[in-house]
């Protein structure tokens, strides 16, 4: 009897532990920055991953406010993107924008997340801010004249137009869309009558635009912002009309990561990060770089448009497409005489 009793409470203990192992699974929580370089002044992004059960109810313990630390300010906070990740799970991504006037090497504090009694920490964060050159050569001028008062052009409009603006705007709306309409025709037939321009490729055009900068010299004249603005300008545009990546509304770090998912771009990636890590350091950090790097870039990305234009079939293909075509005689049956 007592062996009996030994084995059933056994197997009472086995089947709570077993229960109390299903019945949550363990929560986790991770932080990742955009990036791990930060020019001082400008703002990156700080995601936190969450992912627990569903129906867990938990909090954030936040002791500094809108600071993660005393150089590093929270700017805001973006709206939560949950995921349901399968098995009763889900995965709640947080991005906090944050911000920093001070240079130096920073560790950001975990994140500490209350669950059910139980606390979980995130990772820690190394955060490199860079600074910003400053002119100490500037010259002070006086104080700034008087401004004259802004006044708008329909003070100097007589008071029978004022009045009555609306009627001249009838007829201003009018006229318009009469001349609209005459223009609309006109420009129809013209565009009917003459032949269709031949667009240039995003290669040609691309090489023409490195070739007429290179040809500038604006570093020469002191001019590497505008020198490096251009050159983005000009792989930005190539990057969109030959992959139809909308790299002009992206920033570096999606650019490159829009490069990695492709098999046709991801072995040029390294190659365009050069590019944009020394671009940003011109425009953003005011870094004057060497003759010698200047040249380099302009070189790269020369390369990265080679690299990545499209490959013409060669001549052996061509000729066995021409093979592959039907002759007029064995495409045409001959008359039986």
């Amino acid at each position: 009897m007592k062996v009996i009793n030994r084995i059933h409470l056994l197997l009472t203990a086995l089947l709570l532990s077993c229960a109390t192992a299903h019945a949550a699974a363990p929560v986790s929580v991770k932080a990742s920055l955009d990036s791990t370089y930060l020019i001082m002044g400008k703002q990156t992004l700080l995601k936190v991953n969450l992912v627990q059960d569903k129906g867990t109810q938990g909090y954030f313990i936040t002791n500094n406010g809108d600071t993660l630390t005393r150089e590093v300010e929270i700017i805001g906070l973006l709206r939560s993107d949950t995921t349901d990740i399968g098995s009763n799970r889900e995965e709640i991504v947080r991005e906090i924008i944050i911000q920093s006037f001070d240079s130096g090497l920073y560790t950001l504090p975990p994140f500490v997340y209350v669950a059910d009694g139980d606390t979980f920490a995130s990772n820690d964060l190394a955060l490199k801010v860079l600074p910003v050159p400053v002119d100490t050569m500037t010259t002070v001028h006086d104080y700034a004249g008087t401004i004259a008062p802004h006044t708008r052009i329909w003070d100097y409009l007589p008071d029978f137009i004022t009045d009555y603006w609306w009627i001249y705007a009838i007829i201003l709306a009018i006229g318009i869309a009469v001349a609209a309409y005459f223009l609309f025709f006109k420009k129809k037939v013209i565009a009917a009558v003459l032949p269709k321009k031949k667009p240039v490729p995003p290669y040609e055009m691309a090489m023409q635009q490195l070739n007429k900068l290179k040809e500038e010299k604006l570093c020469e004249r002191g001019q590497e912002k505008e020198y490096y603005t251009r050159l983005t300008e000009i792989l930005r545009v190539y990057l969109d009309k030959r992959f139809g990546i909308n790299a002009m509304e992206m920033t570096s770090t999606q650019i490159l990561n829009s490069l990695r998912h492709r098999d046709d771009t991801k072995p040029t990636t390294q190659l365009m990060k050069q590019i944009l890590e020394m671009a940003d350091f011109v425009k953003f950090a005011k870094v004057r770089p060497l003759p010698d790097d200047n040249v380099k870039t302009l070189n790269m990305a020369v390369q990265f448009v080679e690299d990545t234009k499209p490959v013409e079939p060669s001549a052996e293909e061509s000729s066995e497409t021409d093979d592959d075509k039907p002759t007029d005689e064995t495409s045409q049956p001959k008359d039986k005489k």
